[in-house]
């Protein structure tokens, strides 16, 4: 990692350089007090890396959150054949590892979505699996439940979602991957959201599904309060995404307690504490 540095932006390489644990498609290194170098680990990594590099420079600017806003590009080379990629660095702790405490979170996380989830251009990017109708994502669904023990409320929340009247509004700028591990908190405060590689556009339902997934317990009425703009086919089709969310959240953490490849016990626990916020509202 750091001959790399050297060799591409050798006034950079004497700076320190810290691995960080985590991480999906990309491998991460804390560089500096200020930047962070991810390197794609996945086959779709480069691509993500490429969306977030044309795109975030644009949106970070009007987001009330830290983000990690891109600085410079590595492009391939006989060394490492993938794009990879420096952003600025985004302090706290993954909420995997230290979840949101602070009822106020609600307020912050739908002022980031409120400022997010503006109308999209027409050349803006598309991601399988992300702000879709949900009726395409059913099979994916029902494959993650026949592996799982969940309640049949569970079954019957999704149901509904996708029975609720589709998005009929342009395509909104999407995180589209909102769920523990891709924001950071200090002190129980909600204080960076990280790791736009899904990056996308349409349904925000996508998107409000973390009122369930990363608030804390009985904070998701104050968190559509003071969105203020979901109507209530929004909100069930986001109770649908949450569902869907919560049960991949737990197959993973379930790979992870095993001890296979690519799972993630932190996730786990998420995905339950998400079916029970789901489960409280009164289904």
């Amino acid at each position: 990692m750091r001959g790399l540095i050297r060799d591409h932006h050798p006034d950079l390489a004497d700076l320190p350089l810290l691995q960080v644990v985590g991480g999906w498609d990309n491998q991460q290194w804390r560089l500096g007090d200020d930047l962070a170098v991810r390197l794609p680990r996945t086959p779709r990594g480069p691509e993500l890396l490429r969306k977030e590099y044309r795109w975030l420079p644009e949106l970070a600017p009007r987001l009330p959150l830290p983000v990690p806003v891109p600085q410079r590009i590595g492009e391939p080379t006989e060394q490492f054949p993938h794009t990879w990629l420096i952003t600025t660095w985004v302090p706290g702790q993954p909420a995997d590892r230290t979840p949101i405490s602070d009822h106020g979170a609600a307020d912050t996380l739908a002022a980031f979505l409120r400022a997010l989830h503006q109308q999209a251009p027409a050349d803006g990017p598309v991601s399988p699996g992300r702000g879709v109708p949900l009726r395409t994502l059913e099979l994916g669904f029902e494959e993650i439940l026949a592996d799982l023990e969940v309640d049949d409320t569970v079954r019957k929340i999704w149901a509904e979602a996708v029975a609720a009247p589709e998005w009929a509004g342009p395509p909104m700028w999407l995180h589209g991957d909102l769920h523990p591990a891709n924001v950071v908190v200090e002190d129980g405060v909600l204080t960076g959201v990280i790791d736009f590689g899904d990056l996308s556009t349409g349904d925000p339902a996508c998107d409000l599904a973390a009122a369930w997934i990363l608030l804390p317990d009985g904070a998701a009425d104050r968190f559509f309060e003071v969105y203020a703009i979901a109507d209530e086919s929004t909100i069930t089709r986001a109770r649908g995404c949450a569902a869907g969310k919560a049960l991949a959240l737990i197959s993973v953490g379930d790979a992870g307690d095993k001890g296979l490849p690519g799972g993630k016990p932190t996730w786990g626990p998420a995905g339950r504490r998400t079916l029970e916020r789901l489960l409280a509202v009164g289904w």
